[in-house]
């Protein structure tokens, strides 16, 4: 569960890069957005590992 709640606080944090992205084009908050989405990518491996093990062991 400590995984699911990073992933959450990653997306919690990156909304405010998205808002600046999308909504006023500022390209520096979509390069901070690009690297949250990488780590995002990260931790739903780790989590998905996690639950695999879990299932299987």
């Amino acid at each position: 569960m400590e995984l699911f709640e990073k992933l959450e606080a990653v997306v919690a944090e990156a909304r405010g890069d998205a808002d600046k992205f999308y909504g006023k084009g500022n390209k520096a908050a979509g390069t901070r957005l690009r690297k949250a989405m990488q780590d995002l990518k990260g931790l739903a491996q780790e989590i998905r590992v996690e639950v695999q093990n879990s299932k299987n062991g």
